[in-house]
């Protein structure tokens, strides 16, 4: 402006108002490489989730506004080395819990409530034990309930809670038979609450497969990368997780949508429905 309103030079003006010659002269910078802004973001996915693969990361771009396919996210992820370890094929079994003979299945939320147990510990080699709850047909975790102990009290505790959370109770309970499932203290929460139980034959985890699936992305995502000093934070840590899988990770069974979002959209299509 001075150059041009007084006509004097480039090194007068910069006299003038204190600014350095070689800052009046440096060029803008470049807007950054959209390849590149794409390697960067797809490198701080894999080191937050080192677990999900490249058709998981490219929903959560696209839900970003990146303009993408999942052919260029799996040649980029295989150009910065975001190669997710493959697993052994586990054997796959047709589940047999039944109702009246038929196979249950749900077909609506709050229908079928799966339930199940994992352990695992502080550093000071201190047991935790995990109840893990989920709806069978909207995926949802519904609670990840982390104690030193769980007996068949605070199975019920934490069922009355998801009610109250929830506005009513599962049509149904599925569960294995351990002593805690299996207690009279259950029974009777089930037949007050008017919730059947779909026990599994023992030693046929299969039969569970919805929660036992859950079980292996909690032990896979989080607790086989924390190390956790205390119950707090193994609670706090674990309620992080629950919220990041129902509103933020794309499940594959609900055509990459969260569990979030595949319970609105099933209530948004029922008309009536409150």
């Amino acid at each position: 402006m001075l150059e041009d309103r007084f006509s004097v030079s480039e090194r007068r003006a910069c006299r003038a108002i204190g600014q350095s010659r070689s800052t009046q002269r440096r060029e803008p910078p470049a807007p950054p490489d959209e390849e590149q802004v794409l390697r960067t973001r797809l490198c701080v996915l894999a080191r937050a989730h080192p677990r999900y693969g490249y058709r998981r990361m490219t929903t959560i771009l696209r839900r970003e506004g990146f303009c993408v396919n999942h052919k260029r996210i799996q040649r980029l992820c295989r150009d910065e080395g975001l190669r997710v370890v493959r697993k052994p094929k586990k054997r796959s079994r047709v589940g047999v819990s039944t109702i009246n003979g038929a196979r249950l299945r749900a077909t609506r939320p709050n229908q079928v409530w799966a339930l199940d147990f994992q352990f695992d510990q502080t550093s000071d080699l201190r047991t935790l034990k995990i109840l893990n709850i989920t709806d069978e047909f909207t995926k949802e975790a519904l609670t990840i309930d982390i104690r030193r102990s769980i007996k068949a009290d605070d199975v019920v505790e934490v069922l009355d809670i998801l009610v109250a959370r929830r506005g009513c109770a599962p049509q149904f309970l599925r569960m294995d038979n351990g002593p805690e499932l299996t207690a009279n203290t259950l029974r009777d929460w089930c037949r007050f609450s008017l919730a059947g139980t779909a026990y599994i034959e023992p030693g046929s985890p299969w039969e569970n497969p919805f929660v036992e699936s859950f079980n292996g992305k909690l032990r896979d995502e989080l607790l086989a990368m924390e190390v956790f000093e205390t119950l707090a934070e193994a609670r706090m840590l674990a309620e992080e997780f629950r919220t990041e899988y129902n509103t933020f990770r794309p499940h594959s069974a609900l055509g990459m949508r969260t569990p979030a979002e595949f319970a609105k959209m099933w209530t948004d299509n029922q008309p009536g429905l409150t």
